[in-house]
């Protein structure tokens, strides 16, 4: 199973930006997609943004739209997401994933560690 990486997190103001990145141990597929959760204290793990391995088809929530953007580099299997315009409610543990076909917001099988963002008002 392919092992995840994240770098990135730190402590940044409200209005401020990062940029996280996401490793894989070994390529991808073309039928693979890589995408981004979060989970925040005291609540579930949600949905952020995802890229298909092979098309560049992209997908957010609602709530990050705008703001962060996905991107991918095939050659050196990573994947990141840029953070635009911060806000506190964006202060999580940021995770990447991988998975097969289907649905960009779910079914993904392999996860990383975390990366922690936290944003300062």
């Amino acid at each position: 199973q392919v092992q995840l990486v994240e770098s990135g997190g730190g402590l940044v103001q409200l209005g401020g930006s990062l940029r996280l990145s996401c490793a894989a141990s070994r390529r991808m597929f073309a039928t693979d997609k890589m995408g981004w959760f979060r989970q925040a204290p005291g609540k579930e793990r949600e949905f952020v943004a995802a890229i298909t391995w092979a098309g560049d088809r992209t997908y957010y929530a609602d709530s990050v739209k705008g703001r962060f953007t996905i991107s991918k580099d095939n050659a050196k299997n990573t994947v990141d997401l840029q953070m635009n315009s911060l806000k506190p409610e964006d202060t999580a543990i940021y995770y990447c994933a991988s998975g097969g076909m289907g649905p960009l917001s779910k079914n993904y099988d392999a996860w990383g560690q975390g990366t922690q963002v936290t944003v300062s008002s």
